[in-house]
């Protein structure tokens, strides 16, 4: 397995800076490029200025998202597949978007620049929205005796502006903010390593309050006081966490850019395959690479040789006297980082389905609870959009029980110090949300049953079923425990297995996973409409009581089941990095050692 080589520190980073205090080892360094002293920057203060940032900004995003397919139907007078499918095209942007982030980052901008940027991209977008549902020129007219008149292209077209443009603006944040926070941690101080490994559980902690202040209070306003109230908070919020993160620029420990992933990753396979031929030399020694002292100076790391994927060890051959010996010859760390990347590439393919399953909270379980009883009393109906906050409550209560009760109680067995590997948390949420599917097929048969027996699937409009909305709860609570496991687990591993110059990279790797599976969930809702449709018996109608919704969750069911399948098959035979498991194991025995000096 590849390790990752300390890097010795120049002499004046050796011990003491000029106040006294101990430098960074990592090569983290100030906006211009001088090294940082671990007592001045970084830490959890540093954090707690991204992580306020990423609170207001999920709420800004959620407030748009979680009751994106309500207006897309009500305001816009779209269909339920149509709509549904413009909610996943859109989010499927918004996650795909992160991988130019993630190259601009990591190749010219650095994270800190390019996330600046891409906030006031988002920002702008927000804004466009805003105007967009409270100008009413920029809305169509209500409807009228069941007649509702469709959007006007102008309409559509400032509306879908603003969020595309958001989507684009997310693409410079959404891959930097969580590297730029777990850069706050020295990779090579244990007690800093060990704070990292927490980072992350509670990054989606906040994460899931952003969401869950969005899925109650936003959604709220939006349907019961006006869409201009509910889009003009969170746009405000969204100025204010910008405010917020600037604030907190002179704490901040930054990582120099290292030139583009994509550009090494294409180098090292077009040099394997030229030099197909050339045999790899027994001895690493014996491959390309520079002198330690190079990476140092340029703050870098280097890797060490191994036999996984050995043929693109060929790229590192020196050749002497071919005319592509200088264009074709990589050195070993570029060969090293290549593979790691591709290794992980089998495992994100698995993360496809189980994100087109995430995509239905936001559309069809919204308009599942939408036929429905939503009553509390008399007066008081609760927004079908709100249930989500039963994903995110699950989800916030499992994290916290996941960190502070399972992990140091399953740690006495494991020896592992996250308790359970992160794959096998991945697995575990899989599982979950294979229950969770299974049980909305269930609830929706028997809503299904309730309304043909009282002949509500004959009528010409949709008619709520005189079934309570809370009987969707279970799908809703074992989506969030799911993603505890799932989400959590699956956006650490990305940037805890990507290479240390290519972190932006795994985490948009990470996010990439939820744009491919928002548009393979429109891409299937639209075949199985279609294709049931032209059978005459369509499973997704505009009026729900006349579909066959279960039949829809039943063959998600049966795919996620089959994915998780394939995901364990796949995990079973990964390996992970050294330096993941190196690193934190020294922590655990300084976090021991100091315990028993405590006690002694």
């Amino acid at each position: 397995m590849a390790v990752t080589e300390s890097l010795p520190l120049p002499a004046m980073e050796n011990g003491e800076g000029k106040g006294g205090g101990e430098y960074t080892q990592d090569g983290s360094v100030d906006l211009r490029g001088n090294p940082v002293l671990r007592s001045k920057r970084g830490g959890w203060t540093a954090c707690s200025f991204i992580v306020v940032y990423e609170l207001f900004e999920r709420m800004a995003y959620y407030g748009i998202a979680s009751n994106l397919v309500i207006y897309l139907t009500d305001k816009l007078h779209q269909g339920t597949v149509e709509a549904s499918n413009n909610v996943t095209n859109w989010s499927g942007a918004v996650f795909i978007m992160p991988l130019l982030g993630a190259y601009a980052a990591d190749a010219y901008l650095g994270r800190y620049w390019t996330f600046v940027a891409g906030s006031a991209i988002y920002f702008l977008g927000m804004c466009l929205l805003t105007l967009a549902v409270t100008i009413p020129s920029l809305k169509p007219p209500p409807c009228a005796g069941g007649v509702c008149p469709p959007a006007s292209g102008l309409q559509l077209g400032v509306y879908f502006g603003g969020l595309y443009i958001i989507a684009f603006g997310n693409g410079g944040t959404k891959p930097n903010i969580s590297t730029i926070g777990a850069d706050q941690f020295d990779e090579f101080d244990p007690r800093e390593k060990m704070h990292k490994m927490s980072f992350f559980n509670w990054w989606m902690f906040t994460i899931f309050v952003g969401i869950l202040f969005s899925s109650t209070v936003l959604v709220y306003l939006q349907d019961n006081v006006s869409w201009s109230v509910g889009y003009g908070i969170p746009t405000l919020g969204l100025l204010v966490s910008i405010s917020i993160f600037l604030a907190g620029t002179p704490l901040y420990r930054h990582k120099v850019p290292q030139g583009s992933p994509f550009t090494r990753m294409g180098k090292v396979v077009a040099a394997a395959v030229w030099k197909w031929r050339v045999a790899v030399p027994a001895d690493a020694k014996e491959l390309h690479e520079l002198e330690l002292e190079e990476y140092t100076r340029k703050r870098k790391f280097r890797m060490d040789s191994t036999n996984a994927m050995r043929f693109l060890n060929k790229a590192a051959v020196k050749e002497d006297g071919s005319p592509a010996a200088r264009w074709s010859l990589c050195t070993v760390t570029q060969v090293e980082e290549t593979k790691q990347i591709v290794k992980v590439i089998p495992l994100l393919a698995t993360m496809f389905v189980p994100c087109t399953l995430i995509a239905q909270t936001n559309t069809l379980f919204v308009k599942q609870g939408r036929t429905m009883d939503r009553h509390i009393g008399r007066h008081f109906q609760i927004p079908p959009a709100s249930l989500g906050a039963f994903v995110t409550l699950s989800m916030l209560v499992a994290v916290v029980v996941y960190d502070r009760l399972f992990v140091p109680a399953i740690r006495k067995y494991t020896k592992n110090p996250r308790g359970i590997t992160l794959l096998k948390r991945m697995g575990v949420g899989l599982l979950l949300q294979v229950v969770a599917m299974a049980t909305a097929s269930l609830m929706e048969s028997r809503r299904l049953g309730y309304a043909r027996r009282h002949g509500l699937d004959a009528a010409a409009a949709e008619v709520p079923v005189p079934l309570t909305i809370f009987e969707l709860l279970p799908q809703y609570v074992l989506m969030g425990v799911a993603d505890a496991f799932l989400v959590v687990g699956k956006i650490e591993f990305f940037y805890d297995q990507a290479p240390e110059s290519m972190k932006s990279l795994g985490t948009a790797m990470s996010l990439t996973a939820y744009g491919v599976g928002n548009v393979l969930s429109s891409f299937l809702l639209s075949l199985v409409s279609r294709a049931t449709r032209e059978r005459g018996d369509a499973w997704v109608t505009n009026n729900l009581n006349a579909s066959h919704l279960d039949y829809y969750y039943g063959f998600l069911t049966v795919l996620g089941a089959i994915n998780a399948v394939v995901f364990v098959a796949l995990s079973s035979r990964y390996r992970y990095k050294v330096e993941s498991t190196e690193t934190i194991d020294i922590a655990m025995d300084v976090k021991g050692d100091t315990a028993k000096k405590i006690q002694n």
